[in-house]
């Protein structure tokens, strides 16, 4: 495998939209409410998906080190597990990743203040501390929290207040449904990895509670997601065109269906598939908002 390819496949690109999606909510949001600067729309997208690329790049190397990922994975690839690069070298592409998100960030900061700092920082650290550290938030339990406040609420909230320095409650609306959305994609992984995350010691909700749990709260997820938009709606923060996400309700179906029914590795496709139905949502709700 050519170093193009193997790193393409390291950075997983079937993720990366679950960073990118609520910034281009936000920057819809603030768009829709005359307040636009590309510039600080482009670094907010970039910063997003280095911060995520650096995340994948830091569960590839501790979930290897830990013993997560053994011969005995039934998910996609892992570069680190399959051996085509050395730990060493997956560590430093996560610092790589990180220091480039950090670089990014240092230019918002520096428009957005303080609540950006914080944020910034946060990011940066359960970055590493979602899977590493000395209390890794996905061996506890706490990964889905983790995913929906930091890749749903705070990348949309942070993203709309760089661009308006305002965080009126269409955000918190919006950024809670594509959140929901993007916990969802954890589930599926989850729900998954169960059995070798047991073995392992990563205690995730769907090895605490066991699948039957995972799955009701993934159609949980799923259903609290168009809960958010209808609810945004009838408390005036989002336009009624906002229901246009309802356009891609059977895709939603179809896929919570599945999650009901397959597991093991007939499970793998359903990782792909959430991740297209945020997409979707969002770029749905990003058009129904401007």
């Amino acid at each position: 495998m050519n170093p193009v390819t193997l790193w393409w496949k390291a950075i997983r690109p079937a993720t990366l939209m679950a960073g990118g999606v609520p910034v281009v909510v936000a920057t819809a949001l603030a768009h829709g409410h005359e307040k636009f600067d590309w510039w600080v729309a482009v670094l907010c997208l970039l910063g997003a998906l280095l911060i995520q690329i650096g995340t994948n790049f830091a569960n590839d190397y501790y979930d290897f080190i830990k013993g997560a990922d053994t011969e005995e994975r039934l998910g996609p690839q892992r570069a680190t597990q399959q051996g085509w690069v050395r730990p060493v070298q997956m560590k430093r592409a996560t610092y790589v990743a990180l220091g480039l998100a950090l670089l990014v960030g240092l230019v918002l900061i520096w428009r957005g203040g303080w609540p950006i700092a914080l944020l910034g920082c946060a990011s940066l650290l359960l970055a590493v501390g979602y899977t590493g550290g000395p209390f890794p938030l996905a061996y506890l339990g706490l990964g889905d929290l983790f995913v929906l406040a930091f890749f749903g609420l705070g990348a949309t909230a942070g993203t709309y207040w760089l661009l308006t320095f305002s965080l009126p409650s269409c955000v918190w609306f919006a950024g809670f449904a594509l959140g929901a959305l993007a916990t969802a994609i954890l589930v599926v992984n989850n729900l998954r990895d169960r059995h070798t995350d047991a073995v392992a010691g990563k205690k995730t909700l769907a090895v605490r509670w066991g699948s039957r749990a995972a799955r009701i709260e993934y159609v949980a997820l799923v259903v609290s997601a168009y809960g958010a938009v209808v609810a945004g709606v009838v408390e005036g923060a989002l336009p009624d065109t906002a229901l246009w996400v309802f356009a891609c309700l059977p895709q939603a179906a179809i896929c919570s269906w599945h999650v009901l029914w397959r597991d093991g590795r007939e499970l793998n496709p359903l990782l792909g598939a959430t991740a297209r139905l945020e997409t979707v949502f969002g770029l749905i709700l990003a058009m129904a908002v401007i």
